[in-house]
This record gives C-alpha cells, sequence and structure tokens, in this order.
C-alpha cells in the first residue's frame, strides 16, 4: 500500500480537543500558583528577615568586641612607660590576652547566631530537624572521643587566658617545662628555657602552673661568719649596707620592702648563719640577691668581718694538717701480728 493511502487513512487529530487540554493545565498551574502564592511569599520574607537579624546581629556584635579590645588595649598603652605601667603591667602580655579573648569570643558568637539562623531557615521550609539534629549530635560524639585531645588542649588554652594565669613574660613552672613565656595560645604555650630552649607545652598536659611574675618575690641571703664575731655589730653593717642599697637606683623601684635581718639560721663549731630577707618586684628575686650579698661582702670586709666558706681555708690556726690522711694499716708491714695472723698454713708434707 502506498504512503499516501496510509496518510488518507489514518485519523485526523481533533484540534479542538488539543486547545481545550491545554486551556485546562494552564488554568490549574495558575490556579496553584494562586493557592500556594502567600505561602511562598510569607516563607521568602521569613528567610529574607532572619538571614537579615542575623547578619545585622553578627556584624554588631563583633564590632561591640572589638571595641572593648581595643579599649582594653588603650588602657595597658596609657600606663605603659609609667612606673606603674613597668611594675604592673605589661603591654605585650595585655595585648595577646586581649586578642585571644577576642578571637574566643567572636567565634562563639558567630557560631551561635549563624547556626540559629541556619536551623530556623531550615524550619521555614518546612523540613524536619530531629534527624539533622541526631546526627549532628552522633557526629559531635564522635569528633569528641577521636580529637579529645585537641578539644582538652583547647579548652584549657581558654580557661587559663580568661582566668589570667600567666602571660607574655611571666617565669612560670609548668612542671613538664619551666622558664619565660613568650607566646600564650589556645593549644600550646612556647616557653624560652634558662639554656635559651624553646619549650612547646600542650595546654592539656599542664596540671599545676606556678607563677613566679605575679605578687612579689623573695630575696634571701645567707651570711656565714664566724661564731666568735659580735652579732651586734654584724647587725649594724648588714642594716647599714641595706639602706645604702635601697636609695639608689634601680634597686629603689626593686625593693618593695625595708631588708630584714631574721636572725641566726644556724650555729655550728666553725660558723654561724645570718639569715637576711628582702620583698621585691616579681622576677627581681635573683639580681637583688646577687647586689644585697655583693654589698653585704664589701662592708663586712670594710668593718674587718671575715665571713667563712663551706671548706676550711688553708693555713686556719687550728686547723689539723692530718686530718684528710687516712691512718696506717697493720697489714702494711708484714712483720706485723696482724700480717703473720694472715698468712696461710703451709700444707704438710707426703714425703718420708
Amino acid at each position: 500500500m502506498p504512503l499516501s493511502a496510509l496518510l488518507a487513512a489514518a485519523p485526523s487529530p481533533e484540534p479542538g480537543g488539543s486547545l481545550d487540554e491545554a486551556a485546562k493545565q494552564a488554568g490549574n498551574a495558575a490556579g496553584w500558583v494562586e493557592e500556594n502564592w502567600s505561602t511562598w511569599l510569607n516563607t521568602g520574607l521569613r528567610i529574607v528577615l532572619i538571614a537579615a537579624i542575623a547578619l545585622f546581629l553578627r556584624i554588631a556584635v563583633r564590632r561591640a568586641l572589638t571595641k572593648l579590645i581595643e579599649r582594653m588595649n588603650r588602657s595597658a598603652q596609657a600606663v605603659e612607660g609609667t612606673a606603674l605601667g613597668g611594675l604592673l603591667v605589661n603591654a605585650e602580655r595585655r595585648r595577646q590576652r586581649s586578642e585571644a579573648i577576642g578571637s574566643v569570643l567572636r567565634s562563639v558568637a558567630s557560631f551561635l547566631i549563624l547556626g540559629t539562623a541556619a536551623l530556623m531557615i531550615l524550619g521555614a521550609f518546612q523540613i524536619n530537624l530531629a534527624p539533622l539534629l541526631a546526627s549532628a549530635g552522633v557526629a559531635g560524639v564522635a569528633l569528641g572521643f577521636g580529637a579529645r585531645n585537641l578539644v582538652t588542649d583547647f579548652l584549657s588554652g581558654v580557661f587559663m587566658i580568661l582566668e589570667d594565669q600567666y602571660g607574655v613574660g611571666d617565669q612560670i613552672d609548668a612542671g613538664v617545662a619551666s622558664g619565660e613565656v613568650i607566646e600564650v595560645g589556645l593549644r600550646v604555650t612556647k616557653l624560652r628555657g634558662e639554656n635559651g630552649a624553646i619549650w612547646y607545652v600542650r595546654n592539656g598536659e599542664v596540671k599545676r602552673i606556678g607563677n613566679l611574675s605575679q605578687g612579689w618575690s623573695t630575696a634571701g641571703v645567707d651570711v656565714q661568719v664566724r661564731p666568735t664575731e659580735d652579732l651586734e655589730k654584724i647587725r649594724a653593717v648588714i642594716t647599714e649596707a641595706a639602706q645604702d642599697m635601697a636609695k639608689e637606683d634601680p634597686w629603689t623601684e626593686r625593693l618593695w620592702g625595708p631588708v630584714e635581718i631574721l636572725g641566726l639560721d644556724t650555729v655550728l663549731l666553725e660558723s654561724m648563719t645570718v639569715r637576711v630577707s628582702a620583698k621585691t618586684m616579681p622576677g627581681q628575686a635573683v639580681g637583688v640577691e646577687r647586689e644585697l650579698r655583693w654589698r653585704i661582702k664589701v662592708a663586712l670586709d670594710a668593718a674587718g668581718i671575715s665571713m667563712v666558706t663551706g671548706t676550711p681555708e688553708e693555713g686556719v690556726e687550728g686547723a689539723d694538717p692530718t686530718a684528710g690522711v687516712a691512718a696506717p694499716s697493720a697489714y702494711a708491714s708484714a712483720t706485723s701480728p696482724q700480717s703473720l695472723a694472715t698468712t696461710p698454713i703451709p700444707p704438710p708434707s707426703t714425703t718420708k
């Protein structure tokens, strides 16, 4: 059969039916849009409002925290270079501490505001948040178990900074290491030891902190003299030397109280020890001890009072020159009774 005959025999489409169906579908779509456009508009406005409020709160909180940190830094810079600033305030310490606190607070504020806004937006889309929150809880528990050391270090660092346990420039004893703090971080604290080594101490490993730079320090000096010296004369000489030291710079600021003579610490046959103590600026006890020991030695020498060292001096009257010589042994002589008694007995002769 030819193609023209097949086309002639096929039924022709009805133009009226297709147009009616298209018009019906368009009407249904228009009706559905008309019924739901208010819901869409309401949801869109809620999302825009939530996002705008979240962004506004985030910007406002971050600016407020930034101004607070800048005010703290300005208060530290205002006393920098003065006597109060030299004694009580370390500008670098205050700066690092304030910046660390500001960074933590800004991060926490941003996380809370944006996280809450994201959950509210998902709720506006009629999304069930229960499975999402449950999954987040499980993931948080797994992360906590897997990175518990990191979390411990971070939380310990946050509380150390907030409580101001130590700062840049402080001399601390952290148990695992000791030295001067050169950097305080949320996870690691850097210390410079006495030999110049830099120690990286994880904040979570620090179980105790001994801060030698807060409050005040104590300088103690032991003066050993002969037991035959006049104690009142020694007291007068040490007191005069300490008063002269307290009147000179920089010891005027480093000494936070009068030098006290505590009395006799020990009394032996060869010497007696006079204990001297002074309250000093934090971290300056070693320097004060050295200067005080120097001045006391010079003053005692000028007054004719000699100090006694730990070992007896050569040529001291009354010293026994044979005190360090061992006693002679009785076995050194072959003819001594002790040597003869230890001579082995010869075996009996077996020849006849």
